[in-house]
């Protein structure tokens, strides 16, 4: 029987996030018995639940621990890795479709993110870009610090601009060994600031991965009853009342997300566009089949 899929509008009714992030991973896992999938970085041995006859040699008791429900882990790969989740926190995530915002989205996506490493056994640290600030946490791999970052991130608050460089000191004082950085971002940036901070990322060797958010309304530019809008951080305002502004629009959308991709992928940066109204267990789905098929 098909599990119903996660929507983030329901989602954001649970004011715990710790219980967001097990049930969107529940529903996550739940699919992972269909589709063995496996990558450098969040790496995932395949799960089923429990049947009975099944060698207890193989329950994983560690997942039974956090979740309460038997699996059976049936092929197994040593990983342990640092994974840094850095969100962009500028005001620009403010941007609602419906009755979800960007940074709504952000946060369930992080927070799924981190207890699925945390499960793994990977160390875990969170950066914040907000208002002109960075805010760290840097990684380590305990319950505690799993229940600081949902913390942290129940209380992100969108604000400002981008992060300054002179605050990106922090980024690059890593651990030499293996690490993986998760940036979420709508990629809204004035001066190319966000590339920049991407280049530098990349230099640093290690594994990066964007997700880049966007709003349904955004991609289709549907914003009914409206005939302007504002730029949340410049406070710019643009019409969107023509037939002809709107293909423009599209087609300079288009154009716009194209290059953003190719641009992301000639740094080895691993590059997913993310729609706001897409459920987050299917995200994740999609996400590491798109992931596993760039790696083999």
């Amino acid at each position: 029987m098909s599990r119903p899929l996660l929507d983030p509008a329901t989602l954001s009714a649970i004011k715990d996030l710790s219980l967001v992030a097990r049930t969107v991973i529940d529903g996550f896992m739940a699919g992972l018995n269909r589709s063995q999938v496996k990558g450098t970085g969040l790496e995932f041995s395949q799960y089923r639940s429990y049947q009975p006859g099944d060698d207890l040699r193989w329950l994983d008791w560690k997942m039974y621990a956090r979740s309460d429900r038997y699996y059976i882990r049936e092929s197994e790969m040593e990983t342990s890795i640092s994974v840094r989740i850095l969100i962009d926190a500028s005001n620009s995530m403010n941007h609602r479709d419906g009755p979800l915002a960007k940074m709504d989205y952000a946060r369930y996506l992080a927070a799924a993110l981190a207890y699925l490493a945390y499960m793994q056994g990977d160390a875990i640290g969170l950066y914040i870009f907000q208002d002109g600030q960075l805010f760290s946490l840097p990684s380590r791999k305990d319950p505690q610090h799993l229940s600081r970052i949902f913390y942290q991130l129940e209380n992100i608050q969108a604000a400002g601009k981008f992060t300054e460089p002179l605050q990106y000191k922090q980024l690059f004082t890593g651990e030499r060994r293996k690490e993986l950085l998760i940036f979420i971002t709508d990629m809204y940036q004035q001066q190319g600031e966000i590339s920049g901070l991407l280049s530098s990322l990349a230099a640093l060797q290690h594994e990066l991965i964007v997700f880049h958010l966007i709003g349904k309304n955004e991609l289709d530019l549907d914003f009914a009853g409206y005939t302007t809008l504002q730029d949340l951080e410049t406070g710019k305002t643009v019409s969107i009342n023509s037939a002809e502004m709107k293909k423009a629009y599209t087609e300079k959308l288009q154009q716009y997300l194209a290059a953003t991709r190719m641009q992301l992928l000639e740094q080895q940066i691993f590059y997913r566009l993310i729609s706001t109204d897409q459920p987050l267990d299917k995200a994740l789905r999609d996400f590491l089949n798109q992931r596993q098929k760039s790696l083999t």
